[in-house]
């Protein structure tokens, strides 16, 4: 069962479900859900990757534009000339939202993108998040249109829902937990 707006303010109020929430979503959230904003980008640059059965590396990274200190401090809904960039067709990212989750094992959540995201060209990968998991969210990110996409740090990207799981889920036990988008170096799966 998706878990619509009320039941997920008060979850935020009381188990800080979803924290850094645009005042916006805080106040009137659309659908069964939250929009997330644009955090962090980041290019590959370089390295490997290896995806085995038991270990794995993915390559370096190299940020590319980090949030803007006037946009943490700012009222969400003001534009301050905030730090934009190009995403030209073909061009590949990772992405991070601003806001973080902290999902009980009872819960797991869906992200899709906004339908403007790929109105303009631009694809976003997603996934679930897995009961447990706390921390910012990480995406791709490719501009698959023929022409240049602008985007500002802070824009909406993405759509998540979050759905009770029955019978409560086990909890999430991955290297990613708390956010990081990259290894440093091969390692052993848990």
């Amino acid at each position: 069962m998706i878990l619509g707006p009320k039941k997920l303010l008060q979850l935020v109020k009381t188990k800080k479900l979803v924290e850094n929430l645009d005042k916006r979503e805080l106040t009137a959230p659309e659908g069964a859900g939250f929009d997330l904003r644009l955090g962090e980008l980041y290019k590959i640059d370089g390295g490997k990757a290896f995806l085995g059965v038991s270990h794995r590396e993915t390559p370096k990274i190299k940020s590319k534009l980090p949030p803007s200190p006037r946009l943490r401090r700012a009222s969400k809904t003001q534009n301050l000339g905030i730090n934009k960039i190009i995403i030209k067709p073909g061009d590949f990212y990772l992405v991070t939202t601003m806001e973080k989750v902290n999902l009980p094992l009872d819960i797991t959540a869906n992200i899709k993108p906004r339908t403007t995201t790929f109105r303009c060209g631009l694809f976003l990968r997603t996934g679930n998040v897995a009961p447990g998991y706390r921390g910012k969210l990480t995406f791709a990110l490719k501009n698959e249109g023929p022409i240049p996409v602008t985007l500002e740090m802070g824009c909406r990207i993405a759509h998540i829902q979050f759905e009770q799981v029955e019978g409560g889920g086990a909890q999430y036990r991955g290297q990613w937990q708390g956010g990081r988008v990259t290894t440093k170096k091969k390692e052993k799966q848990i």
